[in-house]
């Protein structure tokens, strides 16, 4: 058994066993569907022809995504280093890659889980969500999404020494990028400033792929640049993180 494989097993033990972080990385993003769907319940978008549900369940999915993403490998990477874990597995042939790649194929398992839950609560009623779009192209969305979000993770949780250190950075991280980035409210309501600073946030991206393969609004043009934008933050975010990585709070 190769030390990803051994690592892969164990983080997802690690992570089926927390029943409580595995209910709140579900019921979370559906507790926003419920207040946001029954806000604009039958509401419609006069440009488009779509039900306001078309775009709110991608946006609120997005941020489900990464703040799941973020989280998981952040909490993770504090509590083994606390309990020395970090230690013990750097005594074996595994890298500090490893240990990233490994959390990663675990977090896409519970993104693709996540993303079936959500859409087929979205398409119940009384929210009667409509999947119009090129709705297989949502895959490599999603996969981008954990990546992006995984590496900003490792860049949190390498640097923060406690799990409320993890708590707080990463709140104040994803939480306003939800509002900002057009997860949670339409960028078209917003100043031409802060659109311009949404550019920079990861979550838009996600969003404006997830609304193209998901509700068929936007062109493929954006599908595909929203796609590179967030190969690019997983990259950029996954050297820094590798870069602070610590195996012990005393390096």
């Amino acid at each position: 058994m190769t030390a990803f494989v051994a690592l892969t097993r164990a983080t997802l033990k690690a992570s089926s066993r927390d029943t409580a972080t595995v209910f709140f990385t579900f019921a979370f993003p559906l507790l926003f569907l419920v207040i946001f769907g029954l806000i604009f319940q039958g509401q419609e978008v006069e440009e488009t022809g779509n039900k306001y549900i078309d775009f709110i369940a991608p946006g609120v999915l997005s941020w489900g995504l990464g703040n799941a993403a973020v989280f998981g490998i952040a909490f993770m990477l504090v509590q083994w280093r606390r309990d020395d874990l970090l230690r013990l597995i750097r005594l074996t042939p595994a890298r500090a890659s490893s240990v990233a790649l490994a959390r990663l194929v675990v977090a896409v398992v519970i993104a693709v889980a996540q993303c079936l839950l959500f859409i087929a609560v979205a398409m119940l009623p009384p929210f009667n969500m409509t999947v119009a779009g090129p709705w297989p192209l949502a895959l490599p969305a999603v996969l981008l999404t954990v990546a992006a979000f995984l590496a900003l993770g490792l860049v949190i949780g390498s640097a923060a020494k406690t799990p409320e250190a993890v708590a707080a950075v990463t709140n104040c991280v994803v939480i306003p990028m939800a509002f900002l980035s057009g997860a949670f409210i339409p960028l078209e309501l917003m100043p031409g400033w802060l659109q311009n600073i949404s550019y920079a946030m990861p979550l838009r991206y996600v969003d404006d792929a997830l609304v193209y393969s998901l509700a068929g609004a936007g062109e493929a043009q954006a599908y595909w640049v929203a796609c590179l934008a967030l190969l690019g933050f997983a990259a950029a975010f996954a050297a820094v993180g590798l870069r602070l990585f610590k195996w012990g709070n005393e390096e």
